[in-house]
């Protein structure tokens, strides 16, 4: 099987295909005209954006009032800022929310199967270093299932390996062997290792667009972890030949596979309450969506004309890599007319979360360290301005945990100003008490202001499992009423004990970022992990730093006890985090399991895969002839 060109046996003939750089400082000529924004999508996304601009607007003329008027300190109107950042980007999420309960009454029906003209589509699984039964199995899985449908379309399998380690890279081209003496002949799978990983991922994908993108009208890009039916693959590719205008279609993909406590939190969120968000963005982004970076269709030559990255000017002068590419890639497209969007529900796309609290966080590095470099390109030219928002957006998402960390340094300095004082009376008053005197705006922000962010931040959650609950169909799948709302309560109990923890982490990674500290890459490890506790304690150091530091204060009465909760969080944190690893799946433990209809009734293809990775591990743990190392 392996001649003397390597792995690239494993690759059908090349077909070069163009793919020019792009520029983020100059707007290249316009590829194609774009379709002019509906009345109708400007009032949805006024509907959406109106509310938070608004208060926005409100909060700082009503600061700069208080300011002028001498009734705010410069300590208290920061603090109120602070608050209103955070509700203005909460208020959207509602208004998504909104939006999308008001929509789905009217939702149009999907399309009708088994109309749409033939498409050519490759499907690309970049790796690195990853666990080869895994990813192997997941594509052998996805494989038997477009086997098993409708054949209109027609689909290939590319693996586009980064390995570096010999060993694993062997596991790979043996592993593809499996995979092409077996299955269906009409769904090939083929295999290429680069030998220098240039650009990691970016560059993975333009090597492929280069040298095979010719011979493919459409390509569906996947992460490592990433599973998809044959029902959703197929409805992917009706969609962009439905629609001409089409660059770029992203499907929302459902958690699976979670066995830990960590990973079952996160399922069960995306099960119960992710789907109520993600449908008001789609209604108010409309055909200036985005990109996730896996789990969406691309059409090749819209990609290769209009989507190559270009690298940023870092430290000295030196190239530096665009890490979270799929915004901007998103953007580039809309710039050249293409729409990109999101499909819905589609049903039957996956990706598996990570295991624990400590896998979260440091993958969670890495996305905060790209989505930082967004700011520098909001004014890059061409781009419609939706596509400014989500990178806008997207940075938000992490500057909002120092904001909060902020908000809490800055109230706890302000609050010793109001504590009680040794004595009520005075000499020249002793008959009656002086009462301490809050501040009104720091009376305000503890009040109204805190209770309605905490409404704002439940309004989501209460919103999506009371609409659950209004479905009894829906109920049957949680095992009724009183497991779900059991469950409900247990996920959002552990989201507010991990909050201050993930704060912390958040605002440790924005600062990583803005001092340009690099991130270690490393695959992202699913399943049941075990960390131990010399580990836990190094990672988590600086929580429980700062939760001694809050047990002093209130001790010694300078801070306020509103701050236990918060301290409790961060005091515990090896802890938590050692119990986020807790293995839940399996085991009859009630709410704490927060069992999801994809965990108590598998998806089929799930199913599939599982077995499938069995096999192959089987297959890769059998001796068999040494395979030559070989990168092109």
């Amino acid at each position: 099987m392996m001649g003397a060109s390597g792995d690239l046996d494993f690759m059908p003939p090349e077909a070069p295909l163009l793919m020019a750089e792009q520029s983020l400082t100059r707007a290249p000529p316009v590829l194609r005209q774009a379709k002019r924004d509906t009345q109708a999508k400007l009032w949805w996304r006024l509907a959406a954006l109106g509310p938070a601009t608004a208060l926005a607007v409100a909060l700082v003329i009503g600061v700069g009032w208080w300011i002028g008027a001498g009734r705010a300190s410069p300590g208290e109107a920061t603090l109120m800022l602070l608050i209103g950042f955070s509700l203005v980007w909460i208020t959207l999420s509602v208004s998504s929310v909104v939006l999308a309960l008001i929509h789905l009454p009217g939702r149009p029906p999907r399309a009708r199967p088994g109309c749409s003209r033939p498409v050519k589509v490759a499907i690309l699984v970049p790796v690195r270093d990853e666990a080869t039964a895994e990813v192997m199995g997941n594509i052998a899985a996805m494989r038997a299932a477009l086997a098993s449908g409708p054949q209109r379309h027609r689909y290939a399998f590319f693996v586009l390996s980064d390995t570096r380690d010999d060993a694993i890279a062997t596991d790979e081209m043996r592993a593809i062997t499996q995979l092409q003496r077996t299955g269906n002949v009409r769904i090939p799978v083929h295999y290429r290792r680069r030998r220098d990983n240039t650009n990691r991922k970016v560059g993975n994908l333009h090597d492929w667009i280069t040298r095979w993108g010719a011979a493919w009208e459409a390509m569906i890009v996947l992460d490592a972890d990433s599973l998809m039916s044959g029902a959703a693959i197929r409805q992917l590719t009706d969609a962009l030949a439905d629609d001409p205008d089409a660059g770029l279609i992203q499907s929302f993909p459902e958690l699976v596979e979670a066995e830990t406590l960590f990973g079952r939190m996160q399922e069960f969120a995306s099960s119960v309450y992710g789907w109520l968000p993600a449908e008001g963005l789609a209604l108010w982004a409309g055909t200036e969506g985005n990109f996730w970076g896996h789990n969406a269709i691309i059409r090749v030559r819209a990609f290769a004309q209009s989507a190559r990255l270009p690298h940023l000017r870092g430290r000295g002068g030196a190239p530096q890599l665009i890490l979270s590419h799929d915004f901007v890639e998103a953007g580039l497209l809309r710039r050249a007319g293409w729409s990109v969007r999101f499909l819905t529900r589609p049903g039957g796309s996956y990706e598996e979360p990570p295991a624990t609290l400590v896998d979260y966080v440091l993958r969670d590095r890495r996305w905060c360290r790209g989505n930082m470099q967004h700011l520098r390109l909001l004014f890059a030219r061409g781009f419609h301005p939706m596509s400014r928002f989500h990178l806008l957006h997207g940075a938000t998402a992490y500057l909002l945990s120092p904001a909060w960390l902020a908000f809490m340094v800055i109230w706890a300095a302000l609050l010793p100003r109001v504590t009680p004082p040794d004595s009520y009376f005075t000499a020249d008053n002793p008959l009656y008490p002086v009462w301490p005197i809050w501040s009104e705006l720091t009376g305000i922000a503890g009040g109204w202001m805190l209770a309605a962010i905490i409404a704002l931040l439940l309004f989501p959650k209460i919103a999506a499992a009371g609409l659950m609950m209004r479905t009894p169909g829906v109920l049957r799948r949680y095992r009724g009423p009183v497991p779900f709302l059991a469950s409900t309560a247990t996920e959002i109990v552990l989201a507010v004990i991990y909050a201050p923890i993930l704060m912390v982490q958040q605002t440790k990674a924005v600062l990583r970022a803005a001092i340009g500290r690099p991130e270690v890459w490393a695959p992202q490890r699913r399943g049941r992990v075990t960390h131990g506790w010399g580990t836990l304690l190094r990672f988590h150091w600086l929580e429980v730093t700062l939760g001694a530091a809050l047990i002093w204060g209130i001790a010694a009465g300078v801070l306020s006890g509103w701050l236990v909760l918060v301290t409790a969080s961060l005091i515990a944190a090896p802890v938590l985090s050692k119990l986020s690893g807790l293995r839940v799946s399996g085991r009859p433990l009630g709410p704490l399991a927060m069992a999801t209809p994809k965990s108590l009734r598998v998806p089929r293809v799930v199913r599939v895969a599982r077995g499938e990775r069995v096999r192959m591990q089987a297959v890769l743990a059998a001796p068999g002839t040494a395979l030559p190392v070989a990168a092109e």
